[in-house]
């Protein structure tokens, strides 16, 4: 019976990717697409590693966020989850062509990874962030598919924000928002 490396090198590559998921409070849903584990073997390595740490890590049941609505509910939120979208293109998360296939190809052990460190970057970026990992994952898959939010430019200064399929009002970002119409004020 030969042993393969490169199966235990998977396994252990699978194990870590669920404890970084874990320690950012990843359902167990979430960590089960990305890492292929079991939902048993999920919950065991959480007891086993963070059940009786130090710091305590809460673990969230139910569904998972599913409403793109929630990154277009405030202008900080809006702000936010364009400071995300531009970590997770720097970690090139996202694909050229956003579709349903292209979603479903997310998921995977290093991806997973680029996944959580966007995230962390993110966090370090904004210590009082208000999108959690959670909705950080929905938002990849959102901007995967294109179906419901994608990228663009702000109208007035080009910057990056989100907009939705069937925008309803101008491409604007918080800063040109905050702004009168048609520029910078006068004296």
């Amino acid at each position: 019976m030969r042993i393969s490396e490169d199966r235990y090198d998977r396994d252990r590559q699978r194990l870590e990717l669920a404890l970084r998921l874990l320690t950012h409070e990843a359902r167990t849903q979430t960590i089960h697409v990305w890492t292929g584990l079991t939902d048993h073997r999920i919950r065991n390595l959480y007891r086993s590693h963070l059940g009786r740490a130090a710091c305590y890590v809460p673990r969230h049941r139910g569904k998972s966020p599913h409403q793109a609505a929630y990154f277009m509910r405030s202008l900080r939120i809006q702000q936010e989850a364009a400071i995300l979208a531009s970590f997770f293109a720097h970690e090139e998360l996202l694909p050229p062509e956003p579709s349903a296939a292209a979603a479903a190809a997310l998921p995977g052990i290093a991806r997973g990874h680029r996944l959580c460190t966007a995230f962390e970057s993110y966090v370090f970026m904004l210590p009082s962030a208000s999108i959690s990992f959670e909705y950080a994952v929905f938002l990849t898959g959102c901007l995967a598919r294109g179906d419901q939010l994608r990228p663009g430019r702000c109208c007035d200064c080009g910057g990056l924000i989100l907009v939705e399929r069937f925008p309803i009002r101008d491409r604007r970002c918080q800063h040109c928002t905050a702004q009168p119409a048609g520029g910078l004020a006068s004296d």
